[in-house]
C-alpha cells in the first residue's frame, strides 16, 4: 500500500510538471518571455533599412503584436514572416528556440551567411521559404527533423555541398526547390510531389544520372491515421501509465487531454478535407466547407455585404471561433477551369506573402462554388474613406494619404519584381486599396485576374479594368504588363490629390468620362495645383510633397508604356529618390506617341470615346 502511495504521488507531481510545461512553455520562472529574447536576438543580427521590425521590444511581454510575427489563439508564435522587405544579415541560431513555429516565410530579401542548424529544432514547421537570398554554406543535415515540413524553398541563393540524405526522411513534403544553387554530389530519394534541382550543374558532373532541368514529381505518402511518430510514442507513454497504474487513470485522462489540444493547435494552418483528392496538398492554406461558410455569413445574407464587383460579391463572416473574415464568393458564370486547377492556381496565389498585400486565409471549392476567404479589413477601402469626415476633418488626412501611396507602392512593387510567379493586378484603383486597423495600404483583388485567366497569355481578348484606370495601350490591344498596373497606380494617386474617385469623375461634371487626367494636365500646365487638392483637408498638406505626387502621377500615366517608370523606381521617387533628374529627362507628357498606335489622341478622355472596347470594360471591386 505504501509503494501505492509513493508511486501515486511521483505520477501526480510528473502531471503537473507536464501540464505547467505545456501551459507555461514560454516563460521562465522570473516571467521572461523566451520567444521575445528568442526574436530580439534574431533581430539584432539583421540589417532593417525601412525598419519593418520597428516595435520589435525586448521589455514586451507579449510578442504577437509586433509586426511580421504571427501567434497562434493560445499566444505561442506560429509564424515568422517577413518577404520582400530589404532585410540583410544572418539568421540567428536562436530561431531554434521558437518551437511553436509552422512557417517561416523570409524570400527575397539579402539574408547571408549559413542556414543555421537549429532549425531542425522547430518540429511543427510545415512551411521554409528562403527563397531569393544570398544564404551560402551546406544545406544543415538536421533539416530532416522536419517531420511535418510540407513546403522547403531555398532556390535563388548560394548553398554549396550535398543535398542532405536527411531529408529523405521526411514524407509530407508538397514542394521541394532547390534550383539555381551550388549544390554538389548525388541526390537522395525525396519523397515530394514536386522536386526542383534546375541550375545546379555539379548535381550533374558529380552523377551523370542525375538530369539537373527535370523537376522530379514523388506520390505523396500520408500516415493511416495522420498522426507523426512522436504523437504515437506519446499515446503509448499514455497507455502504458494507465496499465501500470489504474489508481491514477483521471490524471492520465487530463494529460491525454491536454496532448490532444496541442494536436490540435499545431493544425491550424492546415486543414484539406479527407474527401477530396489526396494529391492536392495546399500547405498553409485552410479548405473551408460551404456549410462552414455559408453558416459564418448567416446564409449570405444581404445584411452582411461588404462589397460587390466583377468577380462577385464579398460578405462579411464570422466564424465558429470568433474570428472575423471577409467572405468572397465568386460569380458562378465565371470559368475557373477544373477544381483542382482552381486549387493550385489558389496555392500560387497565396504564396505572395507581403504586408502590403492582402492575404489568402483559405478558400472553399465545389461542384458549384469557388469561395476566397480573407481577414477582414475593418476600415474598408480607400474608395469608401475618401468622402468620409469625423468632427469636420477628413478621415483621411495628407499624412495618411501619403501613407497609402507608399504601402500600395510597395505591395505592387512586390508583385511586378519580388512575387514568383509575377503577378499583374490589372485593375489598380481606390476600390481595391484596403485598409486596415492602422489605416495601412493593403492591395486586394492581386490575383484574380490570374484565376480568371489561368490559360490566357498576356494578351487578354477582353479588356478587365475600371474606366478612368485602364491604360491606353490595354484598351487598344488588350494586351497587359505591369505597365498596365503602372498606369492604374497613377491615377490611384490623382484620386489620393483630389480626393474624387476617376469613376465618378465624368459623372459629376459637364466633361466626359475618365477627364480626371487630363484636367489634372491642365492645371499642372497652368501651375494651379492647389485647384486639385480634395477640399475637406482645408490647405491641411504638404506643398512640396503635393507637387512630387503629382509628378510621379504624371510619369506613371504617360500613353507610352515603355516611357514609364518600373514599381521600384516609382517607390523610390515616391520616397525622394530621383524624381528631380527623371522629371527632367521625360518626354513631353502632354503631346503622347508611340509604336503601332499612328494617331493617339492626345487626351485621354478623347481616347476613351474612340475606343470600340470600352463597352467590354467592367468595374472589378475587391472586398470593402
Amino acid at each position: 500500500m505504501k509503494n501505492r502511495v509513493v508511486v501515486f504521488g511521483v505520477v501526480f507531481w510528473l502531471v503537473v510538471l507536464i501540464w505547467m510545461n505545456v501551459c507555461s512553455a514560454t516563460l521562465s520562472p522570473s516571467g521572461v518571455n523566451y520567444e521575445v529574447v528568442a526574436l530580439m536576438a534574431i533581430k539584432q543580427d539583421l540589417k532593417d533599412p525601412h525598419n519593418v521590425l520597428d516595435n520589435w521590444d525586448l521589455s514586451s511581454v507579449d510578442p504577437c503584436s509586433w509586426k511580421m510575427v504571427t501567434c497562434t489563439n493560445d499566444g505561442s508564435v506560429c509564424a515568422l514572416g517577413m518577404p520582400g522587405q530589404n532585410i540583410s544579415g544572418t539568421l540567428s541560431p536562436a530561431i531554434g528556440n521558437l518551437t511553436n513555429l509552422q512557417s517561416i516565410t523570409l524570400q527575397n530579401n539579402a539574408f547571408s551567411g549559413p542556414i543555421p542548424g537549429t532549425i531542425g529544432k522547430l518540429w511543427n514547421l510545415q512551411t521554409l521559404d528562403l527563397s531569393g537570398n544570398k544564404f551560402s554554406g551546406e544545406l544543415p543535415s538536421s533539416l530532416g527533423a522536419l517531420k511535418n515540413l510540407n513546403l522547403l524553398r531555398l532556390n535563388n541563393n548560394s548553398l554549396t555541398g550535398p543535398v542532405p540524405e536527411s531529408l529523405s526522411g521526411v514524407g509530407g513534403l508538397t514542394l521541394v526547390d532547390l534550383s539555381y544553387n551550388n549544390l554538389s554530389g548525388s541526390l537522395p530519394k525525396i519523397s515530394a510531389r514536386t522536386f526542383k534541382i534546375v541550375g545546379n550543374p555539379l548535381l550533374c558532373e558529380h552523377n551523370s544520372e542525375n538530369d539537373c532541368s527535370a523537376v522530379y514529381p514523388e506520390p505523396l505518402s500520408f500516415s493511416p491515421d495522420g498522426e507523426s511518430s512522436s504523437g504515437n510514442k506519446s499515446r503509448h507513454l499514455a497507455i502504458a501509465l494507465g496499465t501500470s497504474f489504474g489508481a491514477v487513470l483521471l490524471i492520465v485522462v487530463v494529460v491525454l487531454l491536454v496532448w490532444w489540444r496541442y494536436r490540435k493547435n499545431q493544425q491550424i494552418f492546415f486543414d484539406v478535407n479527407e474527401q477530396y483528392d489526396p494529391e492536392v496538398c495546399l500547405g498553409h492554406l485552410r479548405r473551408y466547407t460551404f456549410k462552414e461558410l455559408r453558416a459564418a455569413t448567416d446564409h449570405f445574407t444581404a445584411k452582411n455585404i461588404l462589397g460587390k464587383g466583377g468577380y462577385g460579391i464579398v460578405y462579411k463572416g464570422l466564424l465558429t471561433d470568433g474570428t472575423v473574415v471577409a467572405v468572397k464568393r465568386l460569380k458562378d458564370d465565371i470559368n475557373f477551369g477544373g477544381e483542382v486547377q482552381f486549387q493550385t492556381e489558389v496555392e500560387t496565389i497565396s504564396l505572395a506573402v507581403h504586408r502590403n498585400l492582402l492575404r489568402l486565409w483559405g478558400f472553399c471549392s465545389t461542384e458549384n462554388e469557388r469561395i476566397l476567404v480573407y481577414p477582414f479589413m475593418p476600415n474598408g477601402s480607400v474608395a469608401s474613406k475618401l468622402r468620409d469626415q469625423i468632427n469636420g476633418k477628413p478621415v483621411l488626412d495628407w499624412s495618411r494619404r501619403k501613407n497609402i501611396a507608399l504601402g500600395t507602392a510597395r505591395g505592387l512593387l512586390y508583385l511586378h519584381e519580388q512575387s514568383d510567379p509575377k503577378i499583374i493586378h490589372r485593375d489598380v484603383k481606390a476600390a481595391n486599396i484596403l485598409l486596415d486597423g492602422d489605416f495601412e495600404a493593403v492591395v486586394g483583388d492581386f490575383g484574380l485576374a490570374k484565376l480568371l485567366d489561368h490559360g490566357d497569355s498576356h494578351v487578354t481578348t477582353a479588356v478587365r479594368g475600371t474606366v478612368g484606370h485602364i491604360a491606353p495601350e490595354y484598351l487598344s490591344t488588350g494586351q497587359s504588363s505591369e505597365k498596365t498596373d503602372v498606369f492604374g497606380f497613377g491615377i490611384l494617386l490623382l484620386e489620393l490629390i483630389t480626393g474624387q474617385r476617376a469613376l465618378d469623375f465624368g459623372r459629376t461634371s459637364a466633361n466626359k468620362k475618365g477627364v480626371m487626367l487630363d484636367w489634372v494636365k491642365k492645371l499642372h500646365q497652368d501651375g494651379k495645383l492647389n485647384l486639385m487638392v480634395d477640399k475637406s483637408l482645408k490647405n491641411n498638406f504638404d506643398a512640396t510633397e503635393l507637387e512630387e505626387m503629382v509628378h510621379v502621377a504624371l510619369l506613371c500615366t504617360q500613353f507610352n508604356p515603355l516611357t514609364r517608370p518600373k514599381m521600384s523606381e516609382v517607390l523610390r521617387m515616391l520616397e525622394g529618390e530621383g524624381l528631380v533628374e527623371r522629371w527632367e529627362s521625360s518626354d513631353n507628357i502632354e503631346t503622347p506617341r508611340f509604336g503601332a498606335l499612328e494617331s493617339f489622341p492626345q487626351r485621354y478622355a478623347d481616347y476613351i470615346e474612340d475606343s470600340s472596347l470600352v463597352s467590354e470594360a467592367m468595374e472589378l471591386s475587391g472586398p470593402r
